[in-house]
């Protein structure tokens, strides 16, 4: 066979199984392929190994992110290994087994790929399969569910020596088309790409149809008065009500990004009697427990009591759950173990509203959720059929601070300045504000796009990226519901905030014997209510967090500017940069930096502008429209046009950390208008 016809196999089966959450999870298994290409050297065929690199995602993978490895010199370090003890050392050795650069860096699976003799290998994540692998009677409901083509492998860290043993129980058992490890997942082959996806298939589907027909009706147990869902609305509200609370409790140590996850089974399982106790045995699969941390925070009240008695009992079974961490992390480090990583938790299960995962950035977050639902359905499986019973908590130890962990993580690209930051900004759909987002975007925050209109808004969210990066949502500023929906909706999408900019706003230039009430009111309703109302409800958010943050207003230099023939504008972008004076001084306490921005001038791409104030303007200083932003320019001590891109400049030197000690202040970014210099 071909090389390009080996990988191309590889990748289709590969994105196949990896598209398909039954078969693994996100990131979660490993896939090989056998067989020969040229060497470049010698001109001769050479059997190479293809194999997914440490890292990557099955239902994503190319060919790029395929680690290729001399199968002779894979298997030949079979003689010089030192044994369990010093497996590790087998890893740094598969740099010298790489076939030209290699690809991608081979994985710690990489040896069970190589070892066993057969020309396609999966191995596989599936909840089924470790139901099985971490039911109390795996190995006999192993051979049960399979007679004798599938084979137990006792649990074993990941490693060479997991290679050696899966290959001495292939050699023994001829018949077997896989293994089912304990603690941790299945492996399976086939002598050709089809025939080893058929088997990986025919394992998962067998184990799945086994537990639907013999799993016990009730194995979560029974229904928990008080503990049963509360209704969708009821339930969303009070989650927005105290993800801020939470996200403070999982960031204790470091800031993290957060997820919500109501999903029915999330809210079956926390309604049952027996979640508590399965809870507290944690997760088995190390790609589960890795992003899960080995166990949950669990809040032990009813969705029948009220959000200050859930947000007291938090904190306090916070207090417990940092301590017995840090008595976990006590009880098995080593002189040489890495330092701890942390002591809060990455899950919090609350029942009747749902679970709330964290990470380093908003994939990271939405992952470790999918992984706890994972988890939730082994131990379903494995409850139904038998006894949930996960690998002991010295061997989770021994894997969440392993070293090669460890070195996996210190490989990692250094975050972008605002990682783990949750930025809203109003009137995001166009202009200045859509500026604003897309640099806050690019510099590793999680952007929350608002705006007048929904479709708009969710339209400029989604050229920023996926709803991991940007969501998009509908927001009336000056209505006071239309806000907290607003907020809410951020909270929800990312877990909190950390980054406001009050940049929704509109311009009606006319003097004063021709500005209406109409005129006044709207612009005071958008602009100062609308900041007031904005400001307000992010506040109640940041100061519930814990975690500081910043509050950045869009104001003008007509804010200390007097014009002709702008009296309603100006006025109200007084009153914004005077609520920046009166929050600094009032948020403070809190860790909570307010300042403004002061441009003018920005004609290009501004939605304030194309919306008839440009018109406006040029009327008032006899000039025509096109050349507004050129008359501008060359009123400035710089002679320069500003653009929205230089107002993002200004937030993001704000927010950036550079500036961490800096409150009340207005940023001018107007070129230079010496009649607005600040004084």
């Amino acid at each position: 066979m071909g090389s390009m016809s080996t990988v191309d196999d590889l990748i289709a089966r590969s994105n196949a199984l990896g598209a398909d959450p039954r078969f693994t999870n996100y990131a979660g298994g490993n896939t090989s392929a056998k067989g020969t290409a040229v060497d470049p050297v010698t001109g001769e065929d050479v059997e190479l190994l293809w194999v997914k690199g440490s890292g990557g995602d099955l239902g994503t993978l190319t060919e790029q992110g395929l680690a290729v490895l001399r199968l002779d010199r894979v298997r030949a370090l079979k003689h010089v290994y030192p044994g369990v003890e010093r497996e590790d050392e087998m890893v740094a050795a598969f740099d010298y087994c790489l076939h030209g650069k290699g690809g991608a860096a081979p994985s710690i699976d990489t040896a069970m790929h190589a070892l066993v003799d057969a020309a396609h290998v999966d191995h596989l994540h599936p909840d089924a399969g470790i139901a099985l692998a971490c039911a109390a009677d795996g190995q006999e409901l192993t051979s049960k569910v399979f007679g004798d083509k599938v084979v137990w492998v006792p649990w074993r860290r990941p490693g060479f020596q997991l290679g050696l043993d899966i290959a001495a129980l292939k050699d023994a058992n001829p018949q077997a088309v896989g293994t089912i490890l304990g603690g941790h997942g299945i492996t399976a082959w086939g002598d050709t790409s089809a025939e080893a996806e058929a088997n990986s298939r025919w394992i998962i589907e067998t184990a799945e149809a086994y537990l639907a027909e013999n799993s016990a009706p009730e194995p979560f147990g029974a229904v928990l008065d008080g503990y049963q869902a509360l209704p969708p609305e009821q339930r969303r509200a009070r989650a927005a009500a105290l993800a801020p609370v939470i996200r403070g409790i999982a960031s204790h140590d470091k800031p993290q990004v957060g997820h919500f996850t109501d999903s029915e089974a999330v809210l079956d399982f926390l309604a049952r009697a027996e979640h508590s106790r399965l809870a507290a045995l944690g997760t088995s699969c190390p790609d589960h427990f890795l992003r899960t941390k080995v166990k949950p925070l669990v809040l032990d009240l009813p969705a029948t009591a009220t959000v200050e008695e859930q947000v007291e009992r938090l904190k306090t079974l916070h207090e417990a759950y940092r301590a017995d961490y840090q008595a976990y992390y006590d009880r098995h480090a080593s002189p040489d173990s890495p330092a701890i990583r942390g002591a809060d938790p990455l899950i919090v299960l609350v029942p009747g509203v749902g679970m709330f995962s964290y990470g380093k950035d908003a994939q990271t977050a939405r992952v470790a959720g999918e992984f706890y639902v994972n988890a939730i359905n082994v131990m379903r499986g494995a409850e139904g059929v038998s006894t949930y019973a996960p690998i002991d908590e010295a061997e989770k130890f021994r894997i969440e601070y392993w070293a090669l962990e460890e070195a996996k993580l210190a490989r990692m690209p250094k975050p972008k300045p605002l990682a783990t930051r949750i930025a809203l900004v109003t009137g995001a759909a166009s202009g200045i504000g859509k500026a604003i987002a897309t640099r806050l975007a690019a510099e590793g925050a999680c952007v929350v796009v608002a705006d007048l209109d929904l479709a708009t808004a969710r339209a400029a969210a989604a050229e920023l990226g996926s709803t991991d990066v940007a969501v998009g949502v509908a927001a009336d500023v000056s209505n006071p519901e239309a806000v907290r929906a607003a907020v809410d909706e951020a909270v929800l999408a990312f877990g909190g905030l950390d980054l406001v900019v009050n940049n929704a706003g509109l311009s009606i230039s006319k003097p004063l014997l021709e500005t209406t009430e109409k005129d006044w009111d709207l612009q005071h309703d958008v602009m100062a209510k609308g900041s007031f109302l904005v400001a307000q409800a992010a506040a109640r958010v940041l100061i519930a967090q814990g975690l500081g943050g910043d509050i950045v207003y869009i104001a003008s230099k007509n804010s200390v500017f007097a014009g002709p023939n702008n009296i309603a504008y100006s006025a109200v972008k007084a009153d914004q940069a005077h609520q920046v004076r009166l929050l600094a001084a009032e948020l403070g306490e809190h860790g909570i930096k307010v300042n403004g921005v002061n441009p003018d001038g920005v004609v290009r791409g501004s939605g304030i502008f194309a919306g008839g104030w440009g018109a406006q303007r040029a009327k008032t200083y006899g000039i025509a429209e096109d050349d507004l932003g050129k008359f501008y320019a060359q009123r400035t001590l710089l002679k320069r046009e500003v653009l929205p891109e230089h107002v993002a400049n200004a937030v993001f030197v704000l927010t950036g950390g550079e500036l961490s000690h800096t409150t009340g202040l207005h940023v001018p970014v107007d070129a230079g208008v010496a009649a607005a210099f600040l004084r």
